[in-house]
């Protein structure tokens, strides 16, 4: 399985496409043979070139009006969704996570070859278009839907991919900052700045973010992604959390998971040959609060509140490759009756853990290969599981079975009744029990009386007979 994620991250990184900017103007060079052709900018800070030379306001807008010509439209954009789920409807569903401040519908599309069912399989989500001016990634979105709809059950690495894994991708989550042609939506706000930050009270008012952001947090309460990756433009770099400092301070600042964060960001930088060769950026890679800390991130939070392995692609304006999943996967069950427990799944040793699903109670960790880890597995009224593991290049299949905490109160049930009378049927059961009880030591008593009574009699007779 491990293979199988490296093979996805070459063909969404070498296979599919190449965007490349002119000095002077956008050209529009999509390549889907797997040659790539054209040359790449140095990793500056803005999408579009000569963007800092100097222009009047009216200049700069009737610029970007030009280099947006080769860019689909918001309207255009949803047509070729729709196409798609036309065309490919067996492998794709098409839904919305809510509207922008404008009122566009933010379009996901979901290519599975069971879209919209329940599985045992990761689930992965690619977000373009954050902010505004960098629409470089929603071109890339849908290019990389229409690769896997034309060739399923053709090539056998888009099979893999739709057959093993639930891919959402939202081309644009900012449809209304593209139209505007600034960063910021329409109400002029950073939406990678308008999440909850762990460092610092900011955001912390649900009922103050932006229409765009609660439709992301809404997402994730909904659904469970494994891993993820934003497209942002004007740089050439794989970037990993933390996103910020305690301090506000500029340094190296790693979560928990930071090696196999280093490790999903070198195999994205890898598959990318230029972004590999970066001079900025040795290897291609970078911690984000190492190279500018911000707050407010959208990829901090996804970590933190998601367990999802978020990284942030800055593919500047040339071409998009993909992220995925390498470490462990397995499902959970309970010992007495085989129930899929919800269970949570940590690493010892490393701060951060994730949570099994409701419904299948299957998990997918991330872990960088060929380490030893001890996994545990924890559920509140069972006992906590581990296992100790050596992982290899393949991802590793981890199941746990766990057995319940067997307390004097339900012992006696355990043994001779179900255990699966919760709250209030169970209090039931014990006042049945308590009557019954009561109705037979009354029965015995008044048995006794009988007895003793006819027992006397009997003695009476005998005396009287004497």
């Amino acid at each position: 399985m491990n293979l199988f994620f490296f093979f996805l991250f070459s063909l969404l990184f070498s296979s599919l496409f190449n965007l490349s900017f002119a000095r002077g103007g956008f050209r529009s060079s999509i390549n889907v043979s797997g040659v790539v052709n054209g040359s790449f900018a140095a990793s500056a800070r803005h999408l579009f070139a000569d963007i800092n030379v100097p222009f009047s306001e009216e200049q700069h807008l009737k610029r970007l009006e030009e280099l947006a010509k080769d860019y689909m439209s918001n309207s255009e954009l949803e047509n070729a969704i729709m196409s798609l789920n036309r065309r490919c409807s067996k492998i794709s569903r098409v839904y919305s996570i809510g509207k922008s401040v404008l009122g566009v519908p933010l379009w996901v599309m979901e290519i599975s070859d069971k879209p919209g069912k329940e599985e045992a399989e990761p689930s992965f989500k690619y977000i373009g278009n954050v902010h505004g001016d960098e629409p470089v990634g929603r071109e890339l979105l849908i290019l990389l839907a229409n690769w896997l709809c034309d060739n399923y059950m053709k090539d056998p690495l888009a099979t893999l991919i739709v057959d093993n894994v639930h891919l959402h991708i939202l081309p644009s989550m900012n449809p209304d900052g593209f139209s505007l042609r600034r960063r910021g939506n329409a109400n002029n706000v950073d939406l990678n700045r308008d999440f909850p930050d762990q460092f610092f009270p900011m955001n912390d008012d649900p009922g103050a973010h932006q229409p765009e952001t609660k439709a992301i947090m809404r997402w994730l309460e909904e659904m469970q992604f494994t891993a993820s990756a934003s497209l942002h433009g004007g740089a050439l770099v794989a970037n990993y959390p933390w996103d910020g400092t305690e301090n506000k301070k500029k340094y190296y600042y790693g979560c928990p998971d930071d090696e196999t964060f280093r490790h999903m960001a070198s195999i994205y930088s890898h598959s990318h040959h230029n972004m590999s060769l970066s001079e900025e950026f040795p290897g291609g890679i970078t911690n984000g609060a190492y190279w500018y800390p911000i707050y407010g991130g959208m990829q901090d939070w996804n970590y933190l509140h998601a367990s999802c392995f978020e990284l942030t692609l800055e593919i500047s304006d040339d071409k998009w490759p993909n992220a995925s999943e390498t470490g462990i996967h397995g499902r959970i069950f309970s010992s007495d009756e085989g129930r899929p427990l919800p269970a949570s799944i940590a690493i010892k040793g490393i701060n951060s853990t994730i949570h099994a699903r409701e419904t299948l109670a299957d998990y997918h960790r991330l872990l960088v290969p060929g380490g030893k880890y001890e996994v545990v597995a924890t559920m509140p009224g069972y006992k906590s599981r581990s296992t100790k593991i050596m992982l290899g290049e393949e991802a590793m299949t981890v199941d746990f079975v766990m057995d319940p905490v067997i307390t004097p109160t339900n012992s006696f049930l355990q043994r001779g009744w179900s255990c699966s009378l919760p709250g209030p049927h169970l209090e039931v059961f014990f006042i049945l029990v308590l009557v019954l009880v009561s109705i037979f030591l009354c029965f015995l008593l008044k048995r006794r009386v009988v007895l003793n009574y006819l027992k006397q009699r009997q003695t009476n007779r005998s005396v009287v007979g004497v």
